[in-house]
């Protein structure tokens, strides 16, 4: 195989990096570089020209499917499968080497990986015996943080020593004995993958030098996402030899919330002092206004190796910053922007819609819906297929419906009371003879025998609850009536117990209460049950869609962390707000607002030919319109190298507030804004509706509401002149009742921020 050439038309940079032959190597690969060719031709130069057999060759990647990819790719270039070679991921690497040495843990080679499910339902009956709650503490939230430790190669008396939380502290109880319960039945958990074997390594020496000796060349992708047991792992696989190469940017390390050190690689000559490293800087995605732009960008760090990516394309369009005037202005002049590049004989499986976090999706689905664009979310189920949706969805369902058995089912036990399957079906027993729905017969639960006292009461609790809710429909928004279902409820303590997912999980409720709230938006105002079963209605409808085959024209709309690795020529980055993107969290914390930085780097450089970034002046939160701020990190950009878009509605409001430049609206967009220095905390404030303008004060300052009092002539947009019967409430609760002049309105129940009301003029 000595006259085979697998690495044809290399740069200097990649052929350095794959002729280079003895001794460690750091190739720093900046985004779109071909790091993935050099890694492959550099496997098979060394088997073809370097006297390297295939067993010799240890290759690490963090998926099955880049691992699959590589070893095709080896075997192309080769003209024959390099077999006998280790190619595969940390885990799968790990799996295969504690099956060859299993006893040296306390398993046989017949172990068991528990997945997921497996691994709950272990830490769950250790915490029933620590008497540790479930409702105290969500089983998840107990894993993450054993996770975490072993990841980090923390053992239990380090861990136990270490915690300070109530939650570190529940977790540590359960750390120490799990353990003990895996080995007891041959089992071991997917972190142990990588621990397990680091321990084999560190304990046995004759093992790891065994290991070592074998693998004459570590190879290692995606480096600056390893944690501290993969690095460890390589460090001892790589000891004998030294003839380690990483691959990775530093540039694009995104992981540190979930255990990866960036420090692996800014720190790779500490233990590998005599190693070379090799920039790849030549970028054949992008053009040269995208890369100029994520260089100066990700700039701004300092924890950082430094590189400039160059381009190779030539030309391109200048990269737009769209600013709108709230998140759904925001999401409806993307979507023109689709519909355009489609119109220009484009496809749309072209485009990316990227955001900071899965909540946000929300807004997108509804416009493309709207506009009839199909699109696909990768990495996230459809907003509305959401388990907390679909929760709080049955519950909203019950209240407008009482005899929606279904619905029932569903809500007793989100969150769970107490109520099991046993009792439901002793109920629906009792409720299928008497002809009579589920909450109709949890009424008469203190008359069933046989049921305990708590059961009675977890069910009366309930019923009070769905009743208060059914009341309150008549005279109360429905984003309002959510609150209070989730208050009362104690969905949001609950999803909160569930630890980093269930807070996850609690934005994207923030997000139903938005969508509740734009509902009344639409519906003018008007509040009581009728505005309920249309958003019932809504998103039932959304919930029925078909959903797309996988070689569908469409969008395509992801968290930039799920887009990491892909690319597309036109990429939409959305939410670019302080609080937002970056999350509010990072100004505390000078290391997390640098990883922010670079999931901005990594959206940026996904684009090939079209990039537009948009944020708003207002988002809805929780319901409520709030001013935002436009991200800190398009602050130091050249004026030069973005193009200013406004939306044609934003452009409408700015000519609306005109000489009103000294209002909120106008010290919202700024960068020196007051509420908000530059590197603090954003300080949000609250605001009204969308119909109200938005350089109107604090929500609290209910002075600036329109005024109105019983027997005034007014006007609105759907329902025409009428005449103010009552007023009640004060703020963001204050309502009025209309009698309309048209007789089949009638009267109305009006929510003031809401209706849009103009004083008649009779």
């Amino acid at each position: 195989m000595s006259g085979v050439s697998p690495f044809p038309d290399l740069n200097p940079a990649q052929r350095a990096a794959v002729e280079h032959e003895e001794g460690p190597l750091l190739v720093v690969a900046g985004a779109g570089s071909g790091k993935t060719r050099v890694l492959t031709a550099r496997i098979a130069r060394l088997i073809a020209q370097c006297d390297v057999a295939p067993r010799e060759i240890l290759a690490v990647t963090f998926t099955n499917k880049a691992a699959g990819e590589m070893r095709e790719r080896v075997s192309r270039a080769l003209g024959e499968d390099p077999a006998g070679m280790w190619i595969g991921t940390f885990h799968g690497i790990g799996a295969r080497l504690l099956r060859m040495h299993a006893p040296l843990v306390g398993r046989t080679s017949e172990y068991t990986i528990y997945d997921e499910d497996d691994s709950l339902g272990v830490i769950k009956r250790l915490m029933e015996r620590h008497r540790i709650s479930v409702k105290e503490f969500a089983p998840k939230a107990i894993a993450a943080e054993i996770g975490a430790a072993k990841n980090a190669l923390v053992d239990v008396e380090e861990f136990d020593s270490l915690a300070r939380t109530p939650l570190a502290t529940a977790a540590a109880k359960v750390y120490r004995d799990l353990e003990i319960t895996l080995r007891a039945a041959n089992a071991v958990s997917f972190d142990d993958l990588l621990v397990l074997p680091v321990q084999i390594l560190r304990a046995n020496e004759d093992v790891r030098v065994r290991l070592a000796r074998r693998f004459r060349h570590v190879l290692v992708d995606e480096y600056q996402d390893t944690n501290r047991a993969q690095y460890e792992f390589v460090r001892l696989v790589a000891a004998e030899h030294r003839n380690v190469a990483v691959v990775g940017d530093d540039d694009q390390a995104i992981y540190g919330w979930r255990g990866a050190d960036i420090r692996n690689i800014l720190d790779f000559e500490r233990d590998f002092p005599s190693a070379r490293v090799v920039r790849l800087e030549e970028n054949y995605r992008s053009t040269s206004a995208i890369l100029d732009l994520a260089n100066r960008v990700i700039s701004e760090n300092t924890a950082r190796r430094g590189k400039t990516l160059r381009a190779t394309r030539s030309g391109g369009e200048q990269v737009v910053l769209l600013e709108a005037a709230d998140d759904r202005d925001e999401a409806e002049a993307i979507a023109e922007g689709v519909q355009a590049w489609r119109a220009a004989g484009r496809r749309l499986s072209e485009i990316a819609v990227l955001y900071r976090t899965n909540a946000q999706s929300r807004g997108f689905e509804e416009v493309m819906r709207r506009g009839a664009i199909p699109y696909r979310l990768v990495g996230a189920v459809r907003f509305y297929d959401r388990r907390e949706i679909r929760d709080l969805i049955a519950w909203l369902r019950l209240v407008a419906n009482p005899a929606d058995d279904e619905a029932f089912r569903r809500a007793i036990g989100a969150p769970k009371r107490g109520v099991g399957e046993t009792t439901l079906e002793l109920l629906a027993a009792e409720a299928q003879q008497a002809g009579i729905p589920l909450l109709e017969q949890a009424r008469r639960a203190p008359g069933i025998s046989g049921m305990r006292t708590a059961t009675r009461d977890a069910l009366a609790s309930f019923v009070a609850l769905v009743d208060r809710l059914r009341a309150a429909a008549a005279d109360t928004s429905v984003d309002r009536l959510l609150v209070d279902l989730i208050d009362r409820s104690g969905y949001g303590e609950a999803l909160r117990a569930e630890g980093p997912e269930g807070l996850d999980r609690l934005d994207n409720v923030r997000e139903l209460v938005t969508s509740a709230a734009e509902t009344i938006i639409d519906d003018g105002g008007e509040v009581g049950l009728r505005p309920l079963d249309h958003f019932l209605q809504r998103a039932t409808l959304v919930t029925a869609l078909d959903a797309l085959g996988p070689d569908a024209d469409a969008v395509t709309m992801m968290t930039v962390h799920t887009a990491k690795g892909l690319e597309y020529p036109f990429v939409c980055v959305t939410g670019l707000e302080d609080g937002l993107f970056p999350l509010a969290r990072a100004f505390d914390d000078p290391d997390t607002l640098e990883e922010e930085r670079r999931l901005l780097y990594v959206a940026i450089t996904r684009a090939g030919e079209r990039l537009w970034l948009s944020w708003a002046h207002q988002r809805r939160r929780n319901g409520e319109l709030l001013p935002s701020i436009r991200s800190s990190f398009l602050r130091n950009l050249a004026a030069a190298a973005l193009e200013d878009r406004r939306t044609v509605r934003l452009r409408a409001t700015a000519r609306h507030a005109g000489s009103m430049a000294t209002g909120s609206w106008r010290r919202g967009a700024s960068d020196e804004s007051p509420a908000f220095g530059r590197g603090s905390r954003p300080s949000w404030s609250p605001r009204e509706g969308a119909r109200v303008p938005s350089f109107l004060a604090d929500e609290d300052a209910s002075q600036d509401l329109p005024r109105f009092v019983a027997g005034e002539r007014v006007q609105h947009a759907r329902f025409g002149s009428g005449t103010i019967a009552e007023v009640n409430g004060t703020g963001k609760d204050a309502k009025v009742t209309v009698d309309f002049d048209d007789e089949e309105v009638g009267r109305k129940r009006l929510v003031i921020a809401f209706a849009g009301l103009q004083r008649g003029h009779d």
